[in-house]
């Protein structure tokens, strides 16, 4: 078999969207032109690697070990890339990178343009997506690592912790808590929160650690799900009761509204915030990188050991 970089790189795109003209979109071709290179490929070694006849799109018996191989080498050709560019003392190549949305809008304005502006030769691609798909999108070759809440408490990854931060309540003023200028979970209770939409991580941390901590069950408490930390805060402005918020989302609140915000007393909650790749990855150098610049950005008191970290939940 003579197969091209090219081709792999088509046959794992078909692999990963399941759909020939938007893996033809992801590698900026024409779907023609990729669908004409792996029947070639195909041709060559006397069977199909993908079943067109299912929609979507999926792998023959054969083609899914031809695809798994491809990724391997995929990923040997990139390390191997990154070498050469190491050994001319240059950073370049493209990083794909997700993020989960309740981080996204408050740390990538801290570090992204003086990201790129350092390093000009880097093409940063980055996806808001929430927890449950990152996994899955870096052992599939989507993303090369993502942003989010850890630990995640499955093998095959590396995890480097960037930074532990805490909760805050953010609390309407027509509440009889707005009077107190700390709150524990005892305080809240029987309070309308407000909380984020199932499949945010940053949801069932919450729940979980204030149905601990009360001994009893939270869930009556809350009578809206939101998609976006912004909404919470808007619906408490408008309509009373309390939210929580992480420490980066408060450093973009005005002056008026800080006022609203109150620290848990001890214990504090707090998530761990870590990138997250592939043990078998490459592009470690990159990483190395922008995990430097993500660390130069926050703020010092972003990180305290005091805090208790919230657990993860799957």
């Amino acid at each position: 078999m003579n197969a091209s970089v090219q081709q792999l790189e088509y046959i794992v795109a078909v692999d990963t969207w399941r759909h020939f003209q938007t893996a033809a979109d992801s590698c900026f071709v024409t779907q023609p032109t990729l669908s004409m290179q792996i029947q070639k490929l195909e041709d060559e070694i006397g069977f199909k690697i993908f079943d067109r006849n299912r929609k979507p799109v999926v792998p023959t018996k054969e083609g899914e070990k031809i695809v798994a191989q491809a990724r391997k080498i995929l990923g040997e050709y990139q390390r191997l890339r990154e070498q050469i560019s190491e050994m001319k003392g240059s950073l370049e190549g493209e990083l794909k990178l997700g993020i989960i949305p309740t981080i996204a809008p408050y740390l990538l304005p801290l570090f992204l343009k003086m990201f790129l502006d350092k390093f000009p030769t880097v093409r940063l691609h980055v996806d808001e997506i929430k927890t449950g798909n990152m996994l899955r999108m870096i052992r599939h070759g989507e993303l090369d690592a993502a942003i989010l809440s850890t630990p995640i408490n499955e093998t095959g990854f590396n995890e480097e912790l960037l930074y532990i931060e805490e909760f805050l309540v953010y609390v309407s003023p027509k509440e009889e808590l707005y009077q107190l200028q700390h709150l524990s979970v005892d305080n809240i209770a029987g309070n309308s929160i407000w909380l984020l939409e199932d499949g945010h991580c940053l949801r069932d941390q919450l729940i979980n650690f204030c149905s601990i901590a009360s001994n009893g069950s939270v869930s009556d408490r809350f009578n809206y799900q939101a998609g976006s930390i912004e909404t919470l805060k808007r619906m408490v402005d408008l309509h009373g009761g309390l939210t929580f918020m992480p420490k980066l989302a408060t450093q973009c609140l005005s002056d008026a509204d800080r006022k609203n915000l109150r620290p848990f007393v001890t214990p504090v909650p707090a998530r761990e915030v870590s990138i997250i790749s592939s043990k078998d990855g490459a592009k470690q150098k990159i990483l190395d990188v922008l995990k430097k610049e993500i660390l130069g950005s926050i703020s010092a008191d972003v990180t305290q050991e005091s805090y208790i970290t919230l657990a993860h939940q799957q």
